[in-house]
């Protein structure tokens, strides 16, 4: 399929841009039960958590092991899906400011990106638990995708 930035299509494999589908590979498992519990960012006091693979994603996580820096990428499903603006930090005193030039989790795809290092990988059997260092996602939060974090040139 080809697709151009307006989102026509050439539909020959039966997919549309418009129809994009994501399907979670886990959820995060973490002290956090609210937005309200949860830091802003990730060195402003996030604990530790894990990540929960799927049964079926098991495989995925194959060579993940303690120490290896990942981003995880998250669906904040407690986000306003129809915020185009915020005040920075919530802090009224701001100008209200687009979403693209924020980190909030309030826009219309809220995707959450979290870079984290790996403490522990253990199959359960729930899944696969990575258990990862500060990560300011709540309880529940669905799991979209982990990659590796990127180092030097040299060392990749």
């Amino acid at each position: 399929m080809t697709s151009s930035a307006t989102g026509d299509a050439d539909d020959d494999a039966g997919d549309d841009v418009d129809d994009l589908v994501l399907r979670p590979i886990g959820s995060v498992a973490s002290p956090l039960g609210s937005r309200e519990d949860a830091p802003r960012q990730p060195d402003e006091g996030a604990p530790g958590a894990a990540i929960v693979i799927l049964p079926q994603y098991r495989d995925a996580a194959a060579g993940m092991t303690a120490g290896d820096r990942v981003v995880v990428l998250t669906w904040l499903h407690l986000g306003d899906r129809t915020a185009l603006t915020v005040r920075p930090r919530g802090d009224a005193a701001r100008e209200p400011t687009g979403v693209f030039a924020t980190r909030s989790p309030d826009r219309p795809n809220p995707i959450g990106l979290h870079e984290v290092t790996v403490v522990a990988v253990e199959d359960v059997p729930i899944g696969t638990l990575v258990t990862v260092d500060g990560l300011e996602a709540v309880d529940g939060t669905p799991v979209v995708d982990l990659k590796p974090a990127l180092g030097p040139v040299d060392a990749r």
